[in-house]
Formats: C-alpha cells, sequence, structure tokens
C-alpha cells in the first residue's frame, strides 16, 4: 500500500496571506487539525495547525474585548505562524515508511507533492487506519497470538496448519518479539473450531501467547 491509496487528495489550503482568524474558522469548520500553505503557484511554502493558530491568539489574561481579539486575529496571518521547514513525501512512497517519517519526525502530517505540487495529505489517522484494518480491528473473528523463530518456514508451518483445518485467514500481521531471535505473529482466523485449532498448532509446537474472540 502506498500513500497515494490513503492520502486526502486535493486538500484544503490557505496562502500566507489569509488571516489567522480566517484559517481558524476553516479548520473548525471543516474538523482537520493540519492546514497545508500554498503560494499563488499552488507550490507548498508552509504548514499551519489548529494548536499554532490557537496559540497565536490573544491570551485571556490580555482582558482583552470580543471586538478587540476578533480584530487582532483578523490583522495577523498565516504566514507569521506558520512552519516554513516543511517535510514532504511522494504519492509512491510505502505507507510504513511514511509513517516512519512521522515517528522519526514527530509530527502528525504529511503533505504530499508531486513534481513540486501539493496533490494530497496524510496524517496519523490515515496511518492509524490503515493500522486497525491490517490487524482486523473490529472484524468478529477468533485472534491468536504466536510467537515463532526468526527462520525460514516458520511462519509457512502456521498457515498451513490453519489452511489444512479448513480456516480462513482475515488478516495477519508480524512484529518483533522480545527477544531478536523471535517473531510475534498476531493473525485472525474464521471457519475454523477454535479449541481444535489451539490443539493443533500446540501438537506442532508453536507457542500460543495470547487468544482474543469477542
Amino acid at each position: 500500500m502506498l500513500v497515494r491509496d490513503r492520502m486526502t487528495p486535493n486538500p484544503t489550503t490557505v496562502t500566507p496571506d489569509t488571516s489567522v482568524k480566517d484559517a481558524l474558522d476553516l479548520i473548525r469548520r471543516k474538523r482537520f487539525r493540519h492546514l497545508p500553505v500554498v503560494d499563488e503557484n499552488g507550490k507548498l511554502v508552509g504548514i499551519t495547525t489548529e494548536k499554532d493558530l490557537v496559540y497565536a491568539s490573544p491570551k485571556p489574561e490580555m482582558s482583552l474585548s470580543q471586538f478587540e481579539i476578533q480584530y487582532l486575529l483578523s490583522r495577523m496571518t498565516v504566514g507569521q505562524v506558520m512552519h516554513r521547514n516543511v517535510i514532504t513525501v511522494s504519492p509512491d512512497l510505502p505507507i510504513e515508511e511514511a509513517a516512519q517519517v512521522m515517528i522519526r519526525h514527530r509530527i502528525g502530517c504529511l503533505p504530499v507533492v508531486e513534481n513540486d505540487q501539493l496533490v494530497g495529505i496524510i496524517s496519523d489517522t490515515d496511518i492509524f487506519r490503515v493500522f486497525v484494518e491490517g490487524l482486523g480491528g473490529g472484524h468478529k473473528s477468533l485472534r491468536i497470538t504466536v510467537v515463532i523463530p526468526e527462520r525460514v518456514g516458520s511462519l509457512a508451518r502456521v498457515v498451513d496448519r490453519i489452511a489444512a483445518m479448513g480456516g480462513n485467514i482475515h488478516s495477519l500481521g508480524t512484529f518483533w518479539g522480545k527477544r531478536p531471535e523471535d517473531r510475534v505473529i498476531a493473525i485472525r482466523v474464521e471457519r475454523v473450531d477454535r479449541d481444535a485449532l489451539l490443539e493443533a498448532l500446540r501438537k506442532d509446537g508453536i507457542q500460543i501467547q495470547h487468544v482474543w474472540e469477542p
């Protein structure tokens, strides 16, 4: 799966000359947190967030009237509060690599740029949705977590056993175990008897770490 498969295409944008008041109204009305900033040619020049815009607002302790607050916000521009050194990705980047970029830089979104033009935006919420989908979250099925050795053929043993018993694998995720020589596999299985499958896996010498069923 690539960034282009889960990004929001043609995202709502503002320009550096947009007032903080208008940007804040826009971000609250459309219920998102990140707002790319583009120039008159559609080129990305910055990004701002709801938090940036709120922090730029006059503080309550300034004892300003509502009129004065609205006036100041209308005079302050996005260009004064936006982040200029924006980290971007291409639409053809694998989505897990985009997630790694977010983790490394501790950011909540990535503008997506192609041929020097903003074509989309992908957020941590989009990444969470992929994670949930990949692990079958919300799907009523038997979830089994097993620990297998990190060597060729270990995963095939588990998959072959499930297939031999007529089970269908709805989702499968692999993770590093506590030891470097282990892999933790989370599998959601359908159309197979729970107890029979668990017994068969144990007979195959497969370590079962956790079993969960809604």
